[in-house]
């Protein structure tokens, strides 16, 4: 059932003892994402809170257009209000929020398994399509009107793109260039990748490139999974739970 958490944030809880775990679920999703996770035996006798995080599922939009880093410092109060530190889960840009969290507050957090994280920036070998840099183009010569820009971005854009409006478009366009070389390098706390073999969204190389900067880190590399990792490798990620908590 979901409830109201410290910092505005809805969240459900399994388990009924002192929270041990927090997991973040990735861009356009929400806390249901880690269900089959929590069914896993490892959470038999832990109790773990997923959230939806501002903008999705029940949490309401933020007051700005968040950076990844802004969605971490929106966090805070609820990790303040453990009793103790936490193992957080991170899928997705859910991964990064993690990473900043981690680096920023150190005593709060005990480990972080990541998984389909987009932590390193990684420059696109394709070039935009032909016809959206020419409209591109005449919009920056004012030749065309910003309701043509749009279309064309609606048409050449990604699927996440098409499917924000409003102030999520705007947060999206901030975040997706984001890179955390920084944050990695400051992180202590010992840290679980659990990548799928199969993911086009964040491609376990750059899960190696991170785990190259952590001091305390091991990748696992799924075979045949893909970047939906917490729905279709919930047994993987409930194991790198376990070897944190």
């Amino acid at each position: 059932m979901l409830s109201s958490l410290p910092g505005g944030i809805f969240g459900a809880q399994h388990g009924h003892g002192e929270v041990e775990v927090l997991a973040l679920h990735g861009w356009g999703r929400t806390h249901r994402d880690f269900d089959r996770v929590f069914e896993r035996p490892q959470f038999e006798h832990r109790t773990a809170v997923a959230v939806d995080l501002p903008g999705f599922g029940a949490t309401p939009l933020p007051p700005f257009a968040f950076t990844t880093r802004d969605y971490a410092d929106s966090l805070v109060p609820l990790l303040e209000s453990f009793t103790r530190p936490v193992v957080i889960v991170g899928h997705s840009r859910g991964g990064a929020i993690a990473v900043c969290l981690a680096a920023k507050r150190p005593d709060l957090v005990t480990g972080l398994v990541l998984t389909g994280a987009p932590l390193l920036h990684a420059p696109s070998k394709k070039k935009s399509p032909p016809g959206y840099r020419l409209v591109k183009a005449l919009r920056a010569w004012h030749l065309v009107s910003e309701q043509r820009l749009e279309a064309a971005r609606r048409r050449y854009g990604s699927a996440d793109y098409n499917n924000a409006s409003g102030l999520l478009r705007e947060i999206l366009v901030k975040v997706v260039n984001e890179s955390f070389e920084e944050e990695l390098q400051m992180v202590t706390v010992p840290v679980e990748l659990v990548w799928g073999a199969n993911d086009d969204a964040v491609s376990p190389a750059i899960a190696e490139r991170a785990a190259a900067m952590l001091s305390q880190a091991r990748l696992t590399v799924l075979s045949e999974i893909d970047h939906q990792t917490p729905r279709h490798a919930a047994a993987a990620l409930a194991e790198a739970v376990e070897r944190l908590a």
